[in-house]
C-alpha cells in the first residue's frame, strides 16, 4: 500500500518539481506543524486554534520565519529556498506585499521539498527557529 501520509521521492522526482509545487506541499506541512504546536500548547477551543493559526501562517508571518531561517540553510537549502522566493504565482493575495508573499513561497518551498525527503528532524529544528519570529509578527498585528 502506497503511504500518502509520508511521500518520498528521490532528488531526480525532486528537480523535477517546480517550486510552486514544492510550495503547495509545504504550505500544508507548514500549517500542520503551526496546528501541532498550537494545540500542544493548550489552547483548546476551535475559535482560539483557528485565530492563531491564520494568524502564523499567513504571508506576513512566514515572511518573518523566512528571515529567522534563512541564516540557517544549508547550500542545498538556500538553492531551494531561492528558487521558492523566485517563483512566479498567478496571484497574490491582497493582504500581503509581493515580498511577503515571495519570502512565504519560499519557505513553503523549502517546507514541502524537505518534506518530501523525508527530512522530518531538519523540518523541526527550522520550524523551532521560525515559529518565534513569526509568533513576534503576528503579535504586533
Amino acid at each position: 500500500m502506497t503511504d500518502y501520509l509520508h511521500p518520498m521521492m528521490d532528488d531526480h522526482a525532486l528537480r523535477q518539481c517546480s517550486a510552486l509545487a514544492l510550495a503547495h506541499m509545504g504550505d500544508s506541512v507548514y500549517e500542520l506543524m503551526v496546528r501541532g504546536y498550537l494545540t500542544s500548547s493548550g489552547l483548546v477551543t476551535s475559535r482560539n486554534l483557528h485565530h492563531e493559526t491564520i494568524r502564523l501562517v499567513c504571508a506576513g508571518a512566514q515572511a518573518a520565519a523566512a528571515h529567522a531561517i534563512q541564516p540557517l540553510l544549508t547550500e542545498d537549502e538556500d538553492a531551494v529556498f531561492r528558487h521558492g522566493r523566485n517563483s512566479r504565482p498567478k496571484s497574490i493575495p491582497k493582504s500581503s506585499s509581493p515580498m511577503e508573499y515571495a519570502l512565504a513561497t519560499a519557505v513553503e518551498s523549502l517546507f514541502g521539498w524537505l518534506y518530501l525527503r523525508g527530512q522530518y528532524d531538519r523540518l523541526n529544528e527550522l520550524f523551532e527557529a521560525a515559529l518565534p519570529a513569526a509568533q513576534a509578527w503576528a503579535s504586533r498585528k
